[in-house]
């Protein structure tokens, strides 16, 4: 499963720079795959919210690869960053969109 951000966001940012995939993005910020990956994707994609931080689900990995727990969740001060049940991937799908994100 991807993470999510659920609306409890106090907006405070300290997971932004926690992702190892850039994947969380302010509020009503456009978002890119090139966004501190290696892809060359520069196409710009809407924001998903336009009230609180979000993560592009396209780049959530949950952090596999990376951490032994999702970054975003272990600095979140108030638990808004929780599994994203309806993108649910497993192990090897999220091994192959960390490696598709960092060639």
């Amino acid at each position: 499963m991807a993470i999510r951000i659920t609306d409890d966001c106090i907006n405070c940012e300290a997971c932004e720079a926690e992702c190892p995939n850039t994947a969380i993005y302010a509020p009503e910020e456009n978002w890119k795959f090139s966004d501190g990956t290696t892809m060359s994707d520069d196409k710009e994609r809407e924001a998903v919210s336009d009230d609180f931080f979000y993560i592009a689900t396209d780049k959530c990995t949950e952090c596999r690869g990376f951490n032994d727990e999702p970054a975003c969740a272990a600095v979140c001060p108030v638990d808004c960053c929780i599994l994203d049940e309806d993108n649910e991937e497993t192990e090897d799908e999220l091994m192959a969109k960390k490696e598709k994100l960092h060639a």
